[in-house]
């Protein structure tokens, strides 16, 4: 099948530009640039691959893979197609499932024989990946180690349109400073390194700053490997346009500006100040940004741009409207007369009371159709393009929307994924459907989900679910394996087939539950919870075969951690019961089954690292040079997943408190815990009274405890302790009679 064209756009696929400079006109050397992804992937045997250069089938990316002798040939358009050769390879050939983040390879030589040439065309012109928050909730602390490993699995898996926007930063003090704002002023306006994201989609100012000048420094630095690494591999970068967000402090340097207050964000931070389009400083601050941008960071003509994400605007005339969306098009036209706006169509969705018909096509309307990309942030679950006539005629790209938060958590409805995609493939209402991508708030924990939806990248039907799993479990594991088959058989009836982000009800401030409430961690399952303690049976019985392989090692991990955190609400219960029929042995042994869990599960995350509050923390910590710049980049590292922001009132879940929560290591036993203890210690001190128990004053406690921790500094193991597999065996065993009576239907 055939995708809806679109006229190709001028990409300009650069090296590194020097500051002031912008990206070279000549194109890269794939062949180098694919081999040199080739070492870092299979390193020492780059040499078993001969990597050939192929033309573009109209205009859309190609690749072969063909045996030659003892040796591989992998061919293809670009850097980003011969790396999909290589991912091809590894996956039909070698039986081997790429990891994210990526790890050496080692493969067996001679290399399998590959049994007749495979041509593979892609449908898709764009293979987008990142969302704004994927750059605080997993990325905000990267190194270039970390970046680079990053990027070569995107190119292995095909993706083309990377949302580049590290180092923004750079950009806005440059041009804050040209138009006259003072330092201070620039500070007051520029985020922390955590909440940058929001800081860039206009939602607050400040929060977690003053931004220090170092890491401006190291981050336009750093946006400089990236943007030279994807570039090299074929990709086209999409680089920040402006949105018409200002400081607060503008009417201090322009006294004659039109500005418009924004409403309130939903997480209770005050509204943000935005530029009125047709004031002519508008134009002035979007043209010096795309100057400046340009000069630090070259250019490939694409321009992610969000004016009010989760915000409405000051006006719902269509006039005003059709005049944003021209401003905000024609202040990177006018410096960039190649520009193209790629637009998050999330307002659409999150938004839609304010975003009527009328008020839709006149922002998407004002800019010319192939000037604007739209992104459907949702597609997997609410395909916007349905209801807004696949964008009035815009290009647009599909997207799965995942992981919110980043949270950690198994889940992922593939079902609906995979129906969703076939749906809007097969529709003749699809308009210029142009591409497909990954919108995650976190990279997540759930590699089967990215996996799945990549692989449909170099795919133009979506394959039957169950025979592609079940081929990704054989890779993922090395080969065939009847207990890990049966295993998953189980988690795709169950945590696969759930959108929910089930997680445990003991990382809830506490509380008994109540029905009815919104809690961050969604802690009944849309299933039997006993399907999902089968699945994890089941994998264990493979211990013996697959004890050795990583994956496995820690798939059983964060199996394990899901199943025993669904027995947090039903523990709770069990104090609430006691609580309530004045047992007061009864209270005391539920409560020390409640503590026991939690220093069981911190024991059990503590044993892989991707679990690891310390290696967060201490990769924030990293980036700054003096106690100062230490002590706030581990602020709003220890803040973003707790409380996220500086805020906190009483509530269950007030502002964003807990959106961002993780099960790690040490978040268990030393913010989890501790909070338990003081709500039981609260308990037992009214039941010795004799008098009604009162949440609202602990919750009031828990306030200014959850903020001192973010201040603390004490620290956290870095590297992994224990065996994963004997430590998962030794505590399912230790809680089958709990999870033998657990059903999530029940709770």
């Amino acid at each position: 099948m055939r995708l809806a064209s679109i006229p190709i756009l001028l990409l300009v696929l650069a090296a590194r530009p020097a500051a002031g400079r912008s990206a070279p006109s000549e194109p890269p050397d794939v062949l180098h640039a694919a081999t040199s992804l080739i070492e870092r992937v299979v390193p020492g045997q780059a040499g078993f691959f001969l990597v050939e250069q192929l033309p573009a089938q109209a205009g859309l990316d190609v690749f072969e893979v063909e045996s030659q002798g003892d040796r591989v040939a992998l061919r293809g358009s670009t850097g980003v197609a011969i790396a999909s050769a290589l991912n091809w390879y590894l996956e039909h050939v070698a039986g081997i499932t790429i990891a994210n983040p990526l790890r050496p390879i080692v493969l067996a030589t001679p290399l399998k024989s590959v049994a007749a040439k495979v041509r593979i065309t892609t449908p898709y012109r764009y293979r987008y990946f990142f969302n704004y928050c994927t750059f605080s909730y997993s990325m905000a602390w990267w190194d270039w180690d970390q970046w680079q490993r990053m990027i070569d699995w995107m190119a292995l898996k095909g993706i083309n349109l990377p949302l580049a926007v590290t180092g923004q930063e750079g950009t806005w003090r440059l041009v804050l400073r040209d138009l006259g704002f003072s330092e201070k002023m620039i500070a007051d306006f520029l985020v922390g390194p955590a909440y940058l994201p929001w800081g860039w989609m206009g939602n607050i100012d400040g929060l977690g700053g003053p931004l220090p000048g170092n890491w401006i420094d190291g981050h336009v630095e750093l946006e400089r490997q990236i943007l030279a690494r994807e570039r090299e591999l074929g990709m086209t970068p999409v680089l920040q346009g402006f949105t018409g967000h200002v400081p607060a402090s503008i009417r201090d340097v322009f006294p004659e500006a039109k500005i418009h207050q924004t409403g309130d964000w939903s997480a209770g931070f005050s509204g943000t100040w935005f530029l009125d389009p047709l004031d002519p400083l508008f134009q002035r601050f979007g043209g010096r940004f795309i100057e400046r941008q340009t000069e630090l960071f070259g250019t490939d003509h694409l321009y992610a741009a969000d004016s009010f994400n989760e915000i409405d605007p000051p006006s719902d005339d269509p006039e005003f409207l059709a005049g944003m969306g021209r401003a905000v098009y024609q202040s990177m036209h006018s410096t960039d007369a190649a520009a193209v706006w790629v637009l998050q169509g999330w307002f659409l969705y999150y938004q839609a009371k304010f975003w009527k018909e009328p008020q839709a096509r006149a922002l998407i309307g004002a800019v010319p159709d192939d000037r604007m990309i739209v992104l459907d942030l949702w597609g997997d679950r609410h395909p916007v393009w349905q209801d807004r006539e696949a964008f009035y005629g815009k290009p647009w790209i599909w997207n799965v929307l995942y992981n919110f938060g980043g949270k950690v958590n198994l889940n992922g409805d593939l079902p609906q994924i995979a129906s969703n995609l076939a749906a809007a493939l097969a529709s003749p209402a699809k308009g210029r459907l142009s591409g497909l991508g990954m919108m995650m708030e976190g990279l997540g924990y759930n590699p089967i989900v990215p996996d799945f939806v990549m692989d449909m990248t170099w795919r133009d039907q979506v394959p039957e679910l169950g025979q592609w799993s079940r081929a990704w479990v054989d890779r993922r594991y090395g080969g065939p394996n009847a207990h890990a088959q049966s295993a998953w058989r189980l988690l795709m009836q169950t945590a696969y087939r759930s959108a929910p982000q089930t997680g445990t009800f003991l990382a809830e401030r506490p509380g008994f539950y109540v029905a009815g409430t919104a809690y961050r961690t969604e802690p009944i399952a849309p299933y039997d919870v006993r399907t999902l303690a089968l699945a994890l049976d089941t994998l264990l019985s493979a211990s013996s075969e697959l004890g050795g392989n990583d994956a496995y090692r820690y798939d059983v991990v964060n199996l394990t951690r899901q199943v025993l955190g669904q027995l947090g609400l039903p523990l709770v219960n069990a104090v609430e019961a006691a609580f309530r029929r004045r047992d007061r042995p009864g209270l005391i042994a539920a409560e020390a089954r409640v503590v026991g869990l939690l220093n069981d599960l911190d024991r059990l995350v503590a044993t892989r690292e991707e679990f690891l509050l310390g290696r967060w923390l201490e990769d924030a910590k990293r980036w700054g040079r003096t106690p100062v710049e230490r002590d706030l980049y581990e602020w709003n590292a220890r803040n973003l997943i707790t409380l996220w922001g500086a805020r906190c009132t009483e509530g269950q879940n007030d502002d964003l408190n807990l959106y961002a929560y993780k099960e790690w290591q040490g978040m268990f036993s030393t913010y989890y815990l501790p909070r338990w203890q003081e709500f039981f210690a609260r308990l037992n001190r009214s039941m010795d009274a004799g008098t009604p128990f009162e949440r609202a004053p602990v919750a009031a406690d828990m306030c200014r405890w959850e903020q001192e921790w973010s201040r603390r500094h004490d620290t956290f193991p870095t590297v992994p302790r224990g065996d994963p597999v004997t430590t998962a065996a030794r505590l399912n065993a230790r809680y089958r009679a709990d999870l033998a009576g657990a059903d999530s239907t029940s709770q």
